[in-house]
């Protein structure tokens, strides 16, 4: 019998910028509106970053704090924050917000890579801010660090001394080997959450031969009973690409982190939305949609009482 389909919804992150829709939340109402509204849409773990009040990433956890509270209390869904923040971070500040609200997840990018946003700036925007084409043309010279140090490090602290578990984020094949690198020295334990990650330039490629590729790696190298997989595209692929992955048993994420649009040249007017469509999809597809208490269940999570906000 086919598992329920978990959704993710990534709210906010630190990729797109307020010039590039008016619908990405922004403030701390925003963000809390947006997230509580996705949750009632039918996502049952809600992936968070913060930003300041231009619109720029921040790793503030006081800033995180100003809508996790409001999202808890109006919401069952799983709190998810970030732990790749925002592009030129330090580890440290990445994790500030996580270490602060120990959460029941986070998510953990699983290696250092080229994470190259500069494409962007080929189309004609009028950019409201100058941080916005400055930041977006860092990343032609950057490299998003996640070294084995590092990795082992969060691991430690978020998941050792606060009971975090993570959204193992797999940004090309090399990604699963070095989670089963940490899976091997028994720092990861199962269940665990693989969210295979496609479109990202300087990650994997969004086809379909890759897709069905990184799932018979993962269950090569995890065994199939071992894990939950996940699937997310970068932009016009993300509903394609989830849907295929749901039809293929993998779980889903969606949200204006990931793409903008809900259909070809459509903005899309918020998180729900996106949600709505994808739970549309997967519901006429004959599969059931997770219940936080299911997503709960599955990853093995410390449940909503035990974090710290």
């Amino acid at each position: 019998m086919a598992k329920s389909v978990i959704i993710t919804c990534a709210v906010t992150g630190a990729i797109h910028t307020p010039t590039m829709s008016e619908y990405l939340p922004i403030t701390p109402n925003e963000v809390a509106e947006s997230a509580i509204a996705a949750a009632e849409a039918g996502a049952s773990i809600l992936h968070l970053h913060a930003r300041n009040g231009d619109g720029s990433p921040t790793p503030s956890a006081d800033a995180f704090m100003e809508f996790l509270p409001r999202i808890k209390q109006s919401t069952d869904a799983v709190v998810n924050i970030t732990t790749g923040g925002g592009l030129g971070m330090t580890l440290e500040e990445r994790c500030e917000g996580a270490l602060r609200a120990n959460p029941e997840m986070t998510s953990l990018n699983m290696g250092s890579m080229n994470f190259g946003l500069f494409p962007i700036l080929d189309k004609p925007y009028n950019w409201k801010h100058k941080w916005e084409p400055e930041y977006i043309e860092m990343t032609r010279d950057f490299i998003f660090r996640n070294t084995f140090k590092d990795i082992e490090w969060i691991l430690k602290e978020l998941g050792e001394n606060h009971g975090v578990r993570f959204e193992f984020e797999c940004y090309d094949m090399g990604h699963l080997y070095n989670l089963a690198h940490f899976v091997d020295r028994g720092l990861v334990k199962p269940p665990f959450f693989v969210q295979t990650i496609f479109g990202i330039l300087g990650g994997i490629g969004a086809d379909i031969e890759n897709l069905t590729h990184m799932r018979r790696i993962a269950n090569k190298l995890f065994g199939e009973e071992n894990y939950e997989w996940s699937i997310l595209a970068a932009g016009r692929h993300q509903m394609n690409f989830v849907t295929t992955g749901a039809i293929l048993g993998g779980n889903v994420r969606v949200g204006l982190e990931d793409s903008l649009y809900i259909g070809k040249g459509e903005l899309a007017k918020s998180n729900a939305e996106q949600v709505t469509k994808i739970r549309r999809i997967i519901e006429n597809l004959s599969l059931d949609v997770a219940t936080p208490a299911e997503a709960r269940k599955r990853l093995a999570l410390k449940g909503g009482d035990q974090v710290s906000f």
